[in-house]
C-alpha cells in the first residue's frame, strides 16, 4: 500500500504553524472569530482563510484584498489581461487552472497572478518577508476572477482540449478518430467475405453466425455465473481518516435542463459525511441552458460550489462537460454524480477507505448504483432488479476475476492526477464511463467496488427508457469498435481477461440483444407456421434455445442474488417478466445499431425530476453483503 495523499500536495503538516493569513484581518474581523478560525484550520489541516470563506463570514475577494493591502502588493481583476501577456502554449493553459498561477510577460519582466487557495496565504506571508525584492513580482486574483479571464481570453483553447483533447493525445482510443486505410479495409474486407459467403453458402453462413451468437450467449451467460460464485474481495478495515487526514475531495455533476433536479441534489452534496471546508463542488452547465443556470443561481449555493459554464464548441455531452471541469478540480480525488442523484453520506470517506487499501494502480473505486422509485412502473422495477445484479454481484465479480470493469455513469471516484495523466474521458463516446473503465485497464490501472450506494431516478415511461438505453447500446459500440480496432495491441495491453472482458461482457450484451429479436421472429414464425421443426428441427436451433435458457436462468439467479445482497429479495417476483424487459433491450439496442451509423456521437438526454421519489432504499443502500 503506498502512502495517502494528504490535504497538500507536499504531504505536509502545517497545524502547529500560527495563522499568519488572519494577521490582515486583525481589527476587522473580532477577535474570538479569528481564534475559531484558527482552531479549525488545525483541526482541518487548512488555511485559515479558507475556513473563513468556507463559512461565508468573508467572500474570497474581500480576503484577498485585504491580504494584498497587508503584503504590499497588488489585486488585478484581469479586466485588462489579454492571451497575448500568458505566454503558456494552448496545451498548457490547463495548468492554470489546476494549480491557481498565471504568468504574465509584461515589459520583459514575468509576473506572477496567484489565487490563495489551502496555505497559499501563509506561505505568501512568509515569503514577503524572506524574499521582499521577489514579491513585487506578485499579484493576487481570485478564483472566480482566474476562472473569468480563463473562459474569456482562453476559452476557446480550453474548450477544444476538452472535446478533442484525447483525440490529440490517444488518437486510437478516441471515438471521433478514424482509423487508418489499411485497418479501415479489413473490416471492409471481411463484411465482404461473408456477403460472398452468404451468397454462395446461405445456408452454411447463417449457421456458423447464428453458432458463433450462441456460443457467444453461452460465455455471456457463463461469465455472469461466475461472478455469482466467485466471493467478493474482503475488504480492509483501517481506522477512520481524522478531519486533518483528509485530502480536498471533488465532486463533478454536468447538468444539462436539470432545473428541476437542481434543488435535491444540492441538499444531497450537503448530507454528504465530509467537512464541507475541503468539499470543491463544481456544476458544469451548458450556455444555453437558462433554466437550470437560473435554477442554481435561486438556489444560492454555497462557497465550496463554484459554477463552470462549458463553451458551446465540440460536442454537447456529458463527458465534455466533465472534461472542461477538470483543469478546475482542486480535488486530490474527484467524483462524478447526476443531477438526481442521492449518494450515500458516507461515500467519500468509504471510497477513500478503499483507495487506502490498493497501490497507485487502483484509479478507480466504483460505489452501487439503485433506483428509488421502484413502484412507479414495471420499467422501473425491472432496472432496479437489473442494477442489483450489476452493481451488487457482476462488477464484484469481474473485480475480483481480475478483469475490467464497465464503469457506471456516476458515483466513480478517481484519483485526479491518475484521471487527467490519461486524458479524461472522451467527448465523442456516449457511454464515457464504460469507455474509461476499458481505457485504463489498457493503460495498466484497476478499478475496484465499494457497497455504497448513490439512490437514481430510473424512466418511468418507455419512451424515455427507451432513449436511455439506446443511448447506453450505442456507446457500448463505440467502446467495442474503439478497442478492438487493433485487437493484438488490446491482447498487449489489458492482457487476456480484458480482452475477454470487452469481447464477452461489451459483445455479450450488444449481440445477444440483438440475436433476441431474430429468435422472437422465428419462433413466431414457428407458430404461425405451426411448424416445430424450424425451432428444435435441428442441432443448431437447439443450441439457440439453450443458449436463452441458460440466459434467462443466469439473469434470474444474478438478479435474484443482488436483491438479496441489497436485502430487497421481495422484489424478486418481478422476474418473471424477463423475456418482455428483453424484448425492450432488443429494441433498443436495433435502434441504437441505426443511430451508431447515422448520429453516433448525438446525446439523447434523459429526463429527471419527474416523479416524486420515495426514498424506500436509503435504509438499504448500506446493509452489508452476505
Amino acid at each position: 500500500m503506498t502512502s495517502f495523499p494528504m490535504p497538500e500536495r507536499d504531504g505536509s503538516d502545517r497545524r502547529a504553524e500560527p495563522a499568519s493569513e488572519l494577521d490582515c484581518l486583525r481589527g476587522i474581523l473580532p477577535v474570538p472569530l479569528l481564534h475559531a478560525a484558527e482552531r479549525r484550520s488545525r483541526e482541518l489541516n487548512l488555511g485559515a482563510d479558507q475556513v473563513l470563506i468556507q463559512w461565508g463570514v468573508i467572500t474570497e475577494e474581500k480576503y484577498v484584498a485585504h491580504l494584498a493591502r497587508h503584503l504590499g502588493i497588488g489585486f488585478d481583476d484581469l479586466s485588462t489581461v489579454g492571451r497575448a501577456h500568458c505566454p503558456l502554449a494552448d496545451a498548457d493553459l490547463p495548468g492554470i487552472a489546476e494549480f491557481g498561477i498565471l504568468p504574465l510577460q509584461q515589459d520583459d519582466t514575468l509576473n506572477w497572478i496567484v489565487t490563495p487557495r489551502a496555505f497559499t496565504a501563509r506561505r505568501l506571508m512568509r515569503f514577503s518577508t524572506t524574499y521582499p525584492s521577489l514579491i513585487a513580482r506578485i499579484r493576487l486574483t481570485t478564483r472566480r476572477h482566474l476562472h473569468q479571464y480563463l473562459t474569456e481570453q482562453t476559452g476557446d483553447a480550453l474548450s477544444d482540449i476538452a472535446a478533442e483533447g484525447l483525440l490529440q493525445t490517444r488518437p486510437a482510443m478516441s471515438a471521433k478518430s478514424a482509423v487508418g486505410w489499411r485497418k479501415g479495409l479489413q473490416p471492409a474486407i471481411l463484411l465482404l467475405v461473408c456477403a460472398v459467403l452468404a451468397l454462395l453458402y446461405p445456408t452454411l453462413a447463417m449457421d456458423l453466425i447464428g453458432g458463433l451468437a450462441a456460443i457467444w450467449f453461452l460465455a455471456f451467460s457463463l461469465l455472469r455465473l461466475t461472478c455469482v460464485l466467485v466471493p467478493p474481495q474482503p475488504e480492509q478495515q483501517f481506522p477512520p481518516l481524522r478531519d486533518d487526514q483528509l485530502p480536498i475531495y471533488s465532486v463533478v455533476v454536468a447538468l444539462y435542463r436539470e432545473e428541476a433536479s437542481v434543488p435535491g441534489l444540492l441538499r444531497s452534496l450537503q448530507r454528504l459525511d465530509y467537512p464541507s471546508e475541503k468539499l470543491d463542488i463544481i456544476l458544469v452547465l451548458e450556455p444555453d441552458d437558462l433554466r437550470t443556470r437560473a435554477a442554481v443561481a435561486r438556489a444560492r449555493p454555497g462557497p465550496q460550489v463554484q459554477v463552470l459554464i462549458a463553451q458551446a464548441t465540440g460536442p454537447k455531452t456529458k463527458p465534455k462537460a466533465l472534461n472542461v471541469a477538470l483543469p478546475f478540480v482542486r480535488g486530490s480525488f474527484l467524483t462524478v454524480f447526476d443531477a438526481e442523484d442521492d449518494p450515500d453520506p458516507g461515500q467519500l470517506r468509504a471510497a477513500l477507505g478503499m483507495f487506502r487499501q490498493h497501490n497507485d494502480d487502483v484509479a478507480c473505486v466504483q460505489a452501487g448504483l439503485h433506483f428509488d422509485n421502484l413502484t412507479h412502473s414495471l420499467l422501473s422495477r425491472m432496472a432496479a432488479v437489473e442494477y442489483a445484479g450489476l452493481f451488487a454481484v457482476f462488477l464484484p465479480g469481474l473485480v475480483a476475476l481480475g478483469m475490467p470493469l464497465p464503469l457506471g455513469g456516476t458515483s466513480n471516484h478517481f484519483r485526479t492526477d491518475t484521471l487527467r495523466r490519461i486524458g479524461g474521458w472522451d467527448a465523442y463516446n456516449v457511454t464515457e464511463d464504460a469507455d474509461l473503465g476499458i481505457r485504463l485497464a489498457r493503460l495498466g490501472y484497476r478499478s475496484v467496488t465499494i457497497p455504497s450506494v448513490t439512490l437514481e431516478e430510473a424512466p418511468i415511461a418507455f419512451g424515455a427508457w427507451l432513449r436511455q438505453r439506446s443511448r447506453w447500446m450505442k456507446g457500448w459500440m463505440q467502446t467495442w469498435a474503439v478497442h478492438m480496432r487493433d485487437p493484438r495491441k488490446l491482447w498487449d495491453e489489458a492482457g487476456a481477461r480484458g480482452f475477454l472482458a470487452l469481447n464477452i461482457v461489451f459483445g455479450g450484451n450488444i449481440l445477444t440483444s440483438l440475436a433476441f429479436a431474430v429468435l422472437v421472429v422465428k419462433l413466431i414464425a414457428c407458430l404461425l407456421l405451426a411448424d416445430s421443426t424450424l425451432l428444435l428441427g435441428d442441432r443448431l436451433s437447439s443450441l439457440h434455445v439453450l443458449a436463452i435458457a441458460c440466459g434467462f436462468i443466469a439473469t434470474c439467479i444474478l438478479g435474484l442474488t443482488g436483491l438479496m445482497r441489497r436485502g430487497r429479495l421481495r422484489d424478486g417476483w418481478i422476474l418473471v417478466l424477463t423475456p418482455i424487459y428483453w424484448g425492450c433491450l432488443s429494441i433498443a439496442t436495433w435502434r441504437a445499431l441505426w443511430q451508431f451509423w447515422t448520429q453516433r456521437h448525438h446525446w439523447e438526454k434523459t429526463a429527471h425530476g419527474l416523479v416524486h421519489r420515495t426514498g424506500t432504499m436509503a435504509a438499504n443502500r448500506r446493509r452489508p453483503q452476505r
